[in-house]
């Protein structure tokens, strides 16, 4: 049997940690090492965390490097001495050049969106807020020019009318595991794709999400608002204010394609439906969450709230 290609493994948050999971199985390779993001304070005692990937790597009793930054001549010394052959990188920073181009057969990303669309550090959100139906994983070598490298594999996901966020993230982060040990195995048979990104004239970016990205604007159309709150749920999820001026996430909303009261209007019986119009119909606000509080259904929360719409 042929020499396991040797692996360096990039990623930080639980997204990447089926991947690596993945790769650890692999007779093709074999992981030496992961990259990972230093300890971050968090919690009410701001105390300091590991990375989901780093906690995964540790239990397989992988080494670890942590870099504040990848430019460090000291951290990519260290990232020599291990003579990889190949990084496969998920849900990890933008590599310098002299990091991705290191190993002589250069790193791939697995990227969660059909690349060329949704380039970007967030393509589940923006297919979602975009209502997308189908959306996927790629793997790609990695070039200078974020998320552009010429296209290895590709896997399609449909996304169902109940995913928001959460449920699609699941659902990606699997698809990426499976489809980096088609891509590395592939890569150490010497049969791997090198198809670079097909041009389009209808590119769909996928920008970092912003508080501006969740506010709730009711002159859209409802569906618009539905998709919005589906690709922002459960975190960091779309938001807007009741009219006595508290602050409401909307975790699940539906629309209803009725006449209604100008847009911004909201309407409630008290007991099981509170709805804003909008100008297409009115938005059916399903589960929220005020300051404060858990995520209720919202006739749990209408138990607990009376509301003032006039």
């Amino acid at each position: 049997m042929p020499t396991p290609l040797r692996l360096i493994f990039m990623g930080t948050p639980d997204f990447a940690v089926p991947t690596l999971e993945t790769l650890l199985t692999l007779p093709e390779a074999e992981v030496m090492a992961v990259v990972t993001g230093p300890d971050r304070p968090a919690g009410r005692g701001r105390q300091l965390h590991a990375s989901a990937v780093k906690v995964a790597a540790l239990a397989h009793g992988l080494p670890v490097l942590q870099p504040t930054n990848l430019k460090d001549p000291v951290f990519q010394e260290e990232l020599k001495r291990y003579a990889a052959d190949l990084q496969v990188v998920v849900a990890f920073r933008m590599l310098p050049e002299a990091v991705w181009a290191m190993p002589r057969l250069g790193s791939v990303n697995i990227h969660a969106s059909l690349l060329p669309q949704y380039r970007g550090a967030a393509p589940i959100n923006w297919a979602l807020m975009h209502g997308d139906q189908e959306t996927g994983v790629s793997s790609f070598f990695l070039r200078h020019e974020i998320d552009t490298g010429d296209l290895i594999l590709q896997d399609k996901i449909v996304i169902a009318p109940a995913d928001d966020f959460g449920s699609l993230y699941d659902k990606l982060k699997v698809a990426g595991a499976v489809l980096a040990a088609r891509t590395v195995t592939a890569i150490a048979a010497g049969r791997a794709p090198s198809t670079p990104q097909p041009p389009t004239l209808h590119l769909r970016p996928a920008p970092k999400l912003t508080k501006e990205t969740g506010r709730l604007d009711f002159q859209r159309p409802a569906q618009e608002l539905v998709n919005q709150v589906r690709g922002l749920a459960p975190a960091p999820a779309a938001y807007t204010a009741l009219p006595d001026g508290r602050g409401l996430k909307i975790l699940r909303a539906a629309a209803l394609p009725s006449p209604t009261p100008p847009a911004g209007t909201w309407a409630t019986d008290g007991r099981q439906h509170l709805r804003v119009a909008t100008p297409s119909g009115w938005l059916d606000l399903l589960e929220v969450q005020i300051e404060g509080k858990k995520r209720m259904s919202v006739e749990e929360f209408l138990r607990g709230n009376k509301l003032v719409l006039s």
